[in-house]
């Protein structure tokens, strides 16, 4: 429910349009917490989808 648009009090939009922004380039987003524990979110990024710059 938390990716569905007209969730969010003050735009109904969300985590909704976070989700179609990151679909544009395959990239999906999932919750994945327990009630009562915290939200945890998992971002997956296609092989090939990305690179590595420099040291962090």
């Amino acid at each position: 429910m938390i990716f569905e648009q007209g969730v969010d009090k003050h735009t109904g939009l969300g985590l909704f349009l976070e989700r179609e922004i990151l679909s544009i380039t395959d990239i999906t987003i999932t919750k994945n917490g327990e009630p009562g524990k915290g939200a945890r979110f998992e971002i997956t990024v296609p092989k090939g989808m990305y690179r590595f710059t420099g040291t962090v």
